[in-house]
């Protein structure tokens, strides 16, 4: 099969399928080649099951044949990060001490993935515990980016960013503390959406951050992250902080962009010297086509970023040492050093710390909803100031040098806003450089749908392909 169907959209996909211009045992196939081909130069995949994934592909093809659909995801193979469980798979956290760790059930965003009849295909690559950092001290490799493989993929999300902008699935999903879903998706090229907290399910997803972590997809267009949604979003009595209110994604037409008012923190860019120049330029050129398309772009001063990080870091450093402590009291050598150094962190947190950060979490909330919302739909934010740091750049000891991974990500992760990645271009090196498109709680199918009309008036990200895309795999 010639056509390059990992640069066609979901939607499209979805199409060929229900009209039996190719089945799903065909696209199924191809994912799989594509998988064995690239995946080890690219470390995306940790494990894949070619087995499995043809007879969930073959019951798609009967069923479609009897003219059942299952939804939008019907027959389209998708990926997990490795901290969902898999039934009957080890859920290994990409750690030693989680290595025989077999899932009894599924997680519930993967048993929600199979009743939409989509295709699993295997583990994707994470960080130890979906917290340590691009360590060559575990049981699998750290992923590498598509667009350069010397190159760090962004956060623990790893694998799933270079999953997709490899092209070896159309669809991954994976998890979002601190920024983990956009992180990988802005240094990789590719969209990342993470949703208002309370819309998908973690049952089943090993927890860093009970307050903090969220789920959501990684795809190569803001719509099939929409489908996405429409399959993963709901309540579930296994996770008591989901939502028991309904809500769909997708939209017929993108959203009209003039007349939507969008605060732009341009001062974000500006005032660090981390920020790549190349991102400056374009943020600038888009935000100016963006006002050419009618849309209302006022610049205005984010003033509390610093407590945002703070707050969120002070956070996750005691949940997550909660959840760790009893093998941090006897299984401590067994972590990478990365990981080991960030939990152990969570100790020194004391109540007093953790309640302040607790009241400021609250104010800050407040702030961004009741300040910025009640005067724009849209904010626009970076994502990272920089293109990919080299896999060198990273230090012995955590954490590396601020420059290295300045992402801008954690502060949605702290009020449960929903927030997208989108490729915005490439850097003067070839690297990927993104934006975040936030918006108010609970506005998520318009948030994805002027994410849309974003993609398709002001960049194309069908035109970004990374060297394995372009089928030029290195030796």
């Amino acid at each position: 099969m010639n056509e390059p169907l990992h640069l066609l959209p979901v939607s499209e996909l979805g199409r060929r399928l229900r009209s039996g211009m190719i089945s799903a045992s065909q696209l199924t196939e191809y994912f799989l080649n594509r998988i064995a081909r690239f995946n080890p130069h690219v470390h995306a995949f940790i494990h894949f099951d070619p087995i499995q994934a043809r007879v969930a592909a073959e019951q798609a093809d009967r069923e479609l044949a009897l003219g059942v659909s299952r939804g939008p995801l019907h027959g389209i193979p998708y990926a997990l990060k490795d901290i969902f469980d898999v039934a009957g798979t080890a859920t290994t956290c990409h750690s030693y001490l989680m290595r025989d760790n077999i899932a009894l059930t599924n997680a519930s965003v993967h048993q929600l993935m199979k009743n939409g009849g989509a295709i699993y295909l295997g583990k994707l690559a994470t960080h130890e515990f979906a917290l340590g950092g691009p360590g060559f001290d575990l049981p699998f490799p750290p992923a590498r980016n598509p667009w350069h493989l010397a190159h760090f993929t962004g956060a623990s999300s790893s694998g799933a960013g270079a999953a997709i902008a490899a092209g070896l699935c159309p669809v991954a999903l994976g998890s979002d503390t601190s920024g983990s879903i956009r992180g990988p998706a802005c240094l990789c090229g590719v969209v990342g959406f993470k949703p208002t907290y309370g819309l998908v399910s973690r049952a089943g997803v090993y927890p860093l951050s009970w307050s903090l972590d969220h789920c959501g997809p990684l795809t190569r267009f803001a719509a099939d992250a929409a489908l996405v949604m429409d399959v993963i979003a709901g309540q579930d009595d296994r996770d008591p902080t989901t939502v028991c209110q309904a809500f769909t994604f997708t939209s017929e037409e993108p959203a009209e962009l003039s007349g939507v008012r969008i605060a732009w923190p341009r001062h974000m860019l500006t005032e660090s010297s981390y920020t790549d120049s190349d991102l400056i330029e374009l943020m600038d050129m888009h935000v100016a086509t963006l006002r050419a398309r009618g849309a209302i772009v006022e610049e205005i001063n984010f003033e509390h970023y610093a407590l945002f990080n703070a707050c969120g870091r002070v956070l996750m450093s005691a949940e997550s040492f909660t959840i760790h402590q009893d093998m941090l009291r006897g299984r401590a050598r067994e972590y990478g050093r990365y990981t080991y150094q960030r939990l152990i962190a969570g100790a020194a947190v004391s109540a007093a710390e953790l309640i302040v950060a607790q009241q400021i979490r609250a104010e800050l909330t407040g702030w961004i909803n009741n300040r910025i919302f009640s005067d724009y739909t849209l904010l626009l934010f970076p994502s990272s100031l920089r293109a990919a740091p080299t896999f060198t750049e990273f230090g012995a000891d955590w954490p590396p040098d601020p420059g290295v991974v300045p992402g801008r990500t954690i502060p949605f992760n702290v009020c449960g806003n929903p927030a997208i990645n989108l490729p915005i271009g490439l850097s003067a090196k070839g690297l990927p450089l993104g934006i975040q498109m936030v918006g108010a709680p609970f506005d998520d199918k318009n948030l994805l749908n002027f994410a849309r009309a974003f993609e398709g008036q002001v960049i194309m990200p069908a035109a970004q392909e990374s060297l394995f895309t372009r089928e030029e795999c290195p030796s």
